[in-house]
C-alpha cells in the first residue's frame, strides 16, 4: 500500500545553496531526503511547495512524499528525523498522512512570504543572516504607501530575475501588511504565487522609496516600465522568511 505525508519544516538557510537538490553545495531537500532514507531505509523524493533561494529561511516549508511504509507513531517519526537533521539547523515541525492526490507545489492556495529589515545605526550580532541590516533611518510611512501600489494583479516584469521560469509574469498580490516595531520593519506579502526573486526586488525597490533615492511617481514607473534594468537592486536572500502556506 502506498502512503503520501506531508511535512511541515523549519530552516535556517544561511549554509545551503537552496531548496532544490543540486550537484554542488548542501540542499535542504537533499539533507532532509539523506534523513528519510535513514530512517524508512527507501530512497525518498521529497516534492516541496516552492524553491527558496540561497540564504532564505523558512518558519514552515512544506513538502510531500510517498512511502510504502505506514508511520504509526507520529511524535516518534518527528524526534527520530530531527535527531538526524538537528545539526543542519533544520527542523521537522509535523507530519500529516494526505490523499494520494495531495502536491506540496501545486495543492497550495496561498504561499506567504516575510522579509525583516533591522533599521538601526548599531551592527547586528543576533541576527545576522537573519534580517537586512539598514543604517539609514527609513521613511516608514512612504514606504506603506509603495506597497499598496503593488497589491493586485500586475505584470511584475520588472521585479523578475532574468533566469526566472515562469510561463507569465502576471501575478496577483492579494495582502500586503507592513508593520514597524522598535528597530525592525516587517514586510509580509501574500500570493499564490511569486516570480523568481520578485519579493526580494518588491523590498529593494521599498527601500529606494524608504531612502527618498525614489518618488512615489518612480515607483509606479518602474513598477509599470515591465523592465527589469528600472529594478532596484535585490533585497539580500537573508532577510527572507517562507512563513506559510495555505491549502
Amino acid at each position: 500500500m502506498k502512503y503520501n505525508y506531508n511535512i511541515i519544516i523549519e530552516y535556517d538557510g544561511t549554509t545551503f545553496v537552496g531548496w532544490q537538490s543540486q550537484r554542488k553545495g548542501l540542499s535542504v531537500q537533499s539533507e532532509i531526503q539523506r534523513a528519510l532514507k535513514k530512517l524508512l531505509k527507501d530512497d525518498i523524493k521529497i516534492f516541496g511547495s516552492g524553491r527558496t533561494d540561497s540564504g532564505v529561511h523558512a518558519f514552515q516549508q512544506n513538502a510531500n512524499f510517498y512511502t510504502h511504509k505506514k508511520i504509526l507513531d507520529k511524535k516518534k517519526f518527528i524526534n527520530s528525523l530531527n535527531f538526524f537533521l538537528q545539526k543542519k539547523n533544520i527542523s521537522l515541525l509535523d507530519i500529516k498522512k494526505k490523499n494520494l492526490d495531495f502536491n506540496a507545489r501545486f495543492s497550495a492556495k496561498k504561499r506567504i512570504y516575510q522579509y525583516v529589515i533591522a533599521n538601526r545605526f548599531g551592527s547586528l550580532s543576533l541576527e545576522k543572516n537573519r534580517a537586512w541590516h539598514i543604517k539609514k533611518k527609513l521613511n516608514f510611512k512612504i514606504m506603506k504607501k509603495g506597497a499598496q501600489l503593488l497589491m493586485g494583479t500586475h505584470d511584475f516584469s520588472a521585479f523578475r530575475s532574468s533566469s526566472c521560469g515562469a510561463k507569465s509574469p502576471v501575478k496577483t498580490i492579494s495582502k500586503i501588511d507592513i508593520r514597524r516595531k522598535e528597530k525592525k520593519i516587517y514586510l509580509i506579502f501574500e500570493s499564490k504565487s511569486f516570480l523568481q526573486q520578485q519579493v526580494r526586488s518588491m523590498v529593494g525597490c521599498l527601500k529606494y522609496l524608504g531612502e527618498e533615492k525614489w518618488s512615489l511617481n518612480k515607483f509606479k514607473k518602474v513598477l509599470k516600465s515591465k523592465q527589469r534594468s528600472m529594478c532596484a537592486p535585490p533585497a539580500p536572500a537573508h532577510g527572507l522568511y517562507l512563513k506559510k502556506i495555505k491549502y
